[in-house]
């Protein structure tokens, strides 16, 4: 894959980052479009994204493998990937893609960090900007104003559709999927606006261990490009 489908596909998922635990492969689960929602009355969607809050609420920290699959409008497969995730509230991740291709996604507070050892380049972006326009975000943030951007809708109590409302946004649905009565992610599905879809199974989920803050912090290596996009 080359540097701009890559970056594309790894920014997308943040706006343009990420994240339970399962025992069957994300490619074994169907995909449907995404999952059908019924429509509800106005009362009742907020009443869902209260729910949603408050079980995120519980999600303080965590760590977990992940598998990637990137699907194009078509279907057809665009990456295939491995790697290891760790989030903690308010807004830090680091997320590190180890295959194919090593490539790294380090949120530190301020600064969404996206750096491809390969073109030996990293992008620096402002967070506070990132936030409106990335759904996944709204698992790391505090910040109850965010909701006011996505609508929410959802089948039950262990699935739920997050959506842009912003007509403009690139990411237009992020869909979770929780491990039965519980607040512990299976799975995430992010679609964007260009029909990309984005698959997530996360494994060895953890969410007792506390991941270490040195995570969260990124040193530009020496000789490495910097795109500051702040």
């Amino acid at each position: 894959m080359n540097f701009s489908l890559k970056k594309t596909a790894l920014l997308s998922f943040f706006s343009v980052v990420v994240l339970s635990s399962a025992s069957t492969s994300v490619f074994a689960l169907p995909f449907n479009e995404p999952t059908n929602v019924i429509e509800k009355p106005r009362n009742d969607a907020l009443i869902i994204k209260s729910n949603l809050i408050q079980k995120l609420a519980k999600l303080e920290y965590f760590t977990a493998n992940f598998n990637q699959q990137v699907l194009d409008a078509e279907g057809n497969e665009l990456q295939n990937a491995l790697g290891t995730l760790a989030v903690k509230k308010p807004n830090l991740v680091h997320w590190k893609t180890a295959e194919p291709d090593e490539s790294l996604i380090v949120s530190d507070g301020d600064t969404l960090w996206f750096f491809d050892p390969f073109v030996e380049q990293v992008s620096a972006y402002l967070l506070e900007k990132a936030l409106l326009n990335t759904p996944i975000l709204l698992l790391t943030s505090s910040d109850p104003t965010l909701w006011q951007h996505y609508s929410v809708s959802s089948t039950d109590e262990n699935n739920y559709l997050i959506h842009a409302n912003d007509t403009n946004a690139q990411v237009k649905t992020l869909e979770l999927r929780f491990k039965k009565n519980s607040n512990m992610l299976n799975s995430f599905t992010i679609l964007d606006a260009t029909g990309q879809l984005s698959l997530f199974k996360l494994s060895q989920f953890d969410q007792v261990t506390v991941p270490k803050s040195a995570l969260f912090t990124f040193k530009i290596p020496e000789g490495v490009e910097l795109d500051d996009q702040r």
